[in-house]
């Protein structure tokens, strides 16, 4: 018996990058960072049931220019992977499949979660007296 050469699945290089590829993409790997922060925010609050010296490292560090920047990446994350999933169960529901509206709702749930963690972090901002 003959061993044939089996079809090689098209892979990224084959494809030209269209929203829904990159919808896809990013929603995966936002879970991961999620799933990740969630961590960090459970080590924090061991911090905090730790006591003062703890809780002050973590607040050091979580206002620290890098800290920060996890937090942002972290709350942008959020953000998106709510409006997609948003996105993924009104599609599971039955409605959004045409191309355009495909491609509307990808960018809906790219710009919608740019305005939200920019209004998430515009509040904070003025609570805390930064703006």
């Amino acid at each position: 018996m003959a061993t044939r050469q089996r079809p090689l699945s098209p892979h990224l290089q084959v494809y030209r990058w269209q929203i829904q590829m990159a919808t896809s993409i990013v929603h995966r790997a936002t879970g991961i960072i999620l799933a990740v922060g969630a961590l960090l925010i459970a080590a924090a609050l061991l911090a905090l049931a730790s006591g003062p010296e703890a809780w002050d490292c973590v607040r050091r560090l979580a206002g620290s220019w890098f800290g920060l920047a996890v937090l942002f990446g972290w709350t942008w994350s959020f953000a998106y992977h709510l409006l997609n999933g948003i996105r993924h169960l009104v599609q599971d529901a039955g409605f959004g499949f045409s191309i355009p509206a495909f491609v509307r709702n990808g960018w809906l749930s790219v710009i919608g979660s740019l305005v939200l963690t920019v209004i998430v972090w515009g509040a904070a901002a003025s609570k805390a007296g930064w703006l």
